[in-house]
């Protein structure tokens, strides 16, 4: 499949969805936003997944380009293009898609748990997940559930994952996508560690711990995620050849 993963900076790259996409033998292009550029038509994609940023979702006033990539998602859900939101990614989903965007009742920073609702838990994608489990969140914003989605997972300070209504688009507060790698520039990012709950020693030490178990849940989601992809691709290309076909009959 031809799959675009689109980023919002050096720091915050699509991690072990990325991997996932480049293991399964796809096409993997990568649109950072904030550089500029366009990419090709929503259409053209097989599957398109949206990464985090340290930017929020409703800054246009200083991030001029996120009214760009809206409009690009936007056209993606009018395609029905399977795509994937994680964090400022799933922000702008849900933006798209017609929810409000806000400052989170607090932050969610470091190792901690979500739980799957009933829908969560019978999804293709967010099931392969346990019905509770710890994962990595760095995030001061949240969204409203979009006009006919499904919540699919939740933590006591809010929305954690949804589905959008008869389309194939997920997004997830959480960064399923973290690897090691990135979590040491999301500290380093914050030498004087002013918004972390803990110190940067501490949560480097319990992320080495956890980041094992954590990309086997992210792998397992991407792959989920581009198994979906993958059997709409394969639909659309058989109703494509059945087109073809009979139209040489013809």
């Amino acid at each position: 499949m031809r799959v675009l993963s689109v980023t919002h900076g050096p720091t915050v790259p699509g991690g072990v969805f990325d991997e996932a996409a480049e293991a399964g033998g796809h096409m993997l292009e990568r649109w950072v936003v904030p550089d500029g550029g366009i990419p090709d038509a929503a259409d053209a994609y097989d599957a398109v997944m949206v990464f985090g940023g340290s930017q929020h979702p409703d800054e246009d006033d200083r991030f001029h380009w996120l009214a760009h990539e809206e409009t690009f998602l936007k056209d993606v859900l009018d395609a029905g293009v399977p795509v994937f939101g994680v964090c400022l990614g799933a922000q702008m989903l849900a933006r798209a898609a017609g929810a409000s965007v806000r400052p989170a009742r607090e932050p969610e920073i470091g190792w901690l748990d979500i739980s799957l609702t009933p829908a969560g838990a019978a999804d293709p994608v967010l099931g392969v997940l346990a019905e509770t489990a710890s994962v990595f969140k760095w995030h001061h914003y949240t969204f409203s559930l979009p006009p006919g989605a499904s919540a699919l997972a939740e933590s006591g300070v809010c929305l954690q994952a949804f589905r959008l209504e008869g389309l194939p688009a997920w997004g997830i507060q959480f960064h399923a996508e973290v690897t090691r790698s990135m979590v040491e520039s999301w500290i380093a990012e914050d030498p004087a560690e002013d918004e972390l709950p803990m110190s940067g020693e501490a949560l480097r030490a319990e992320s080495a711990q956890r980041m094992p178990r954590s990309s086997a849940q992210g792998g397992a989601l991407a792959r989920a995620f581009l198994a979906e992809a993958g059997a709409r691709a394969a639909r659309q290309r058989g109703v494509t050849s059945s087109t073809t076909s009979a139209a040489a009959d013809a």
